[in-house]
């Protein structure tokens, strides 16, 4: 293996939009820094389950649900 050719991996500090903070490892920034979230699981639609509406500009979700429309099992 080459020598050198690594990034430094350290310990940061991961801060949650919510003021909850842990430490992991990362080779972000150096070693303590402090990494602040926009968004995170606690705010993030994927893990809330918000209610956002889809969009469809220019036809694109109506092109793949007519594309493929058959394979969702109903």
């Amino acid at each position: 293996m080459k020598a050198n050719t690594h990034p430094d991996y350290h310990f940061i500090t991961v801060t949650l939009t919510n003021g909850d903070t842990y430490q992991t490892r990362s080779t972000y920034g150096k070693e303590g820094e402090v990494l602040n979230l926009d968004i995170d699981p606690s705010t993030h639609p994927a893990w809330t389950g918000g209610n956002q509406q889809m969009l469809d500009r220019g036809g694109r979700v109506s092109r793949f649900n007519n594309k493929f429309g058959g394979f969702i099992k109903k």
